[in-house]
């Protein structure tokens, strides 16, 4: 499993002014949009493509499409829908699946309650959105899932991370695929209730609000 942390100045401010806790909905969903498009920069630079012929005004020459099959885009409900925009803006022709997953408070495990995803992903280059890497535990499922439909090749990006979730993904993937997580941010650490310290809270509660 491979780490990018994304370092730049526009990750760094965006982050800051979600996790103020006085950050209110509607800015918090404008600023996951706009972090989630820079992280989706990095995220797709091992895209792949292949070279076309095109003719200029001017005159013939080689360019760059993205390669078949198409990419697909994973959000993970509810809260990686608030970070979909943000990736299809820059990935416009990749399809989009749907993976419906929660968190048991008790247990801290990952729950499963609905799923749209093509049934064979074999050869496709799968981008999964889920906003916290906490635990691990969700991202655990969900990859192992799309390694059940035949991928090999998943990059999941994440708002931010914690070292416990990324020691346990670790392990729990193996050499299973080829998997690269990234997040603007790694944390400290998880605290009793398995939420990220600093971290931003809830991000679906952030997004959404309490439901």
């Amino acid at each position: 499993m491979r780490l990018h942390v994304a370092d730049h100045p526009l990750i760094a401010h965006k982050l800051t002014v979600l996790r103020d806790k006085d950050t209110e909905s509607p800015t918090f969903r404008l600023l996951v949009d706009e972090l989630v498009t820079l992280l989706a920069y990095e995220a797709t630079r091992d895209v792949r493509v292949q070279q076309v012929e095109i003719t200029t005004p001017v005159a013939p020459t080689v360019g760059t499409h993205l390669a078949a099959p198409r990419p697909i885009v994973v959000p993970i409900l509810r809260a990686g829908l608030g970070m979909l925009e943000g990736m299809t803006r820059l990935l416009p022709t990749a399809e989009v699946g749907f993976l419906g997953m929660q968190r048991d408070e008790t247990t801290f495990e990952a729950i499963t309650y609905a799923n749209r995803l093509p049934e064979d992903l074999s050869g496709r280059q799968c981008f999964v959105l889920d906003p916290m890497l906490a635990t691990g535990h969700t991202l655990i499922a969900a990859i192992s899932y799309l390694f059940e439909k035949g991928a090999r090749d998943v990059t999941a990006i994440c708002l931010l991370a914690a070292p416990e979730g990324l020691r346990t993904l670790d392990e729990a993937i193996g050499e299973r695929g080829d998997v690269t997580i990234v997040t603007a941010a790694v944390d400290e650490r998880l605290n009793e209730n398995k939420y990220i310290v600093p971290g931003l809270g809830d991000a679906g509660d952030r997004l959404y609000g309490v439901v």
